[in-house]
């Protein structure tokens, strides 16, 4: 890209849009926007709407434990994330760790070559990294809110991908837990608008 030049952002979006996020958000692609995008008419000219799952992790990462994940999970903040000015540039408090919604079925326990892991838990070696300035991978939603994930947890149950004493234990965890929603945006939007 030119100096100077417009900035395109590709999103990976591993769902159709489900009948509630339609309803309420219009689509995850407003969800994404709402989270991340300063102004919507420019987050839907830069961004590159991309609604497949594409296994890059199959080539050259290792991911495994295909059950799911339906939390609100602590994550630990690296230092390396500390040094990574020039890509999370606005970043000024960064905390220790920080909580994310997750729902997955798919863990990453080993990022691609070049990739430099920024987060972990206590259940994954990766939960966050960066390839140099362009790409960042986070195993959480930053994007989604708690009325989110309880549809996806009641879709779970209905689709009987879930059982009920799962759905029940996993919405009590959400319930008593608030994701750090300002820090992730905050992250996410500085890694967006680099310069």
């Amino acid at each position: 890209m030119k100096e100077g030049g417009e900035r395109r952002y590709a999103l990976l979006l591993a769902a159709k849009d489900s009948e509630y996020v339609t309803k309420m958000y219009d689509g995850y692609y407003n969800v994404f926007v709402q989270a991340f995008g300063t102004r919507a008419r420019e987050s839907a000219r830069n961004l590159l709407w991309t609604p497949s799952f594409m296994p890059s992790f199959r080539r050259s990462g290792r991911e495994g434990e295909w059950r799911w994940d339906v939390s609100i999970r602590k994550v630990m903040i690296m230092e390396d994330l500390l040094q990574c000015t020039s890509t999370f540039g606005a970043l000024e408090d960064i905390p220790q760790c920080a909580m994310i919604i997750e729902c997955h079925q798919d863990e990453v326990w080993e990022v691609p070559f070049g990739a430099k892991v920024l987060a972990y838990s206590e259940k994954t070696g990766v939960e966050m990294f960066c390839v140099g300035e362009h790409i960042l991978g986070i195993q959480g939603h930053p994007e989604y809110t708690k009325d989110i994930l309880y549809n996806l947890i009641d879709r779970l149950v209905s689709n009987e991908s879930i059982g009920r004493k799962f759905s029940e234990d996993a919405k009590a965890q959400v319930e008593a837990v608030e994701p750090d929603t300002k820090f992730w945006e905050l992250l996410c939007k500085s890694f967006l608008k680099r310069r």
